[in-house]
């Protein structure tokens, strides 16, 4: 399942919908704790592309089927700038730069990799009943960038 993402902020609006919209057929309940994780990486990793791109981007989501119980949702948004996500510190009162420290911090895997001339940012959700703990794609359990903030660019 994909969307096709303008670049305006209130596409972020609409993936959220669209995501929501897509959870009926796959078994997870809209309110169920996955599910909320779910919407809110939609959300970070779509207003990075439409916030720090300026180029339209590509929502891409795959859910599992009802009947498997453990099973990975896995989201990816690609967009057409080929530059590499980088760590930013922000202090406490900035009211944005945590988008992808949010992501390390919910994701059980994220990462990035180039493609063509642009970049797809992805990560992933393990349905399970418990989990050992959110990984990054820098290793298991712990950010390569502990105690920063990141910036999609």
């Amino acid at each position: 399942m994909q969307l096709e993402i303008r670049p305006d902020p209130a596409e972020v609006g609409r993936a959220r919908r669209w995501a929501r919209s897509r959870l009926a057929g796959s078994g997870i309940e809209v309110d169920e704790p996955l599910a909320e994780t779910l919407i809110l990486l939609v959300s970070e990793l779509v207003t990075n592309a439409v916030v720090h791109t300026g180029c339209p981007a590509v929502l891409r989501l795959s859910l599992p089927c009802p009947a498997e119980e453990c099973a990975t949702v896995r989201l990816e948004v690609a967009d057409r700038s080929g530059r590499a996500p980088v760590p930013r510190c922000v202090d406490e009162d900035a009211t944005g730069g945590r988008g992808l420290a949010l992501v390390d911090g919910l994701a059980d895997r994220w990462g990035w990799s180039s493609e063509g001339a642009g970049k797809r940012i992805w990560c992933e959700l393990d349905r399970a009943v418990e989990s050992e703990g959110p990984a990054s794609a820098y290793g298991s359990g712990a950010s390569a960038y502990e105690g920063l903030a990141y910036e999609a660019v």
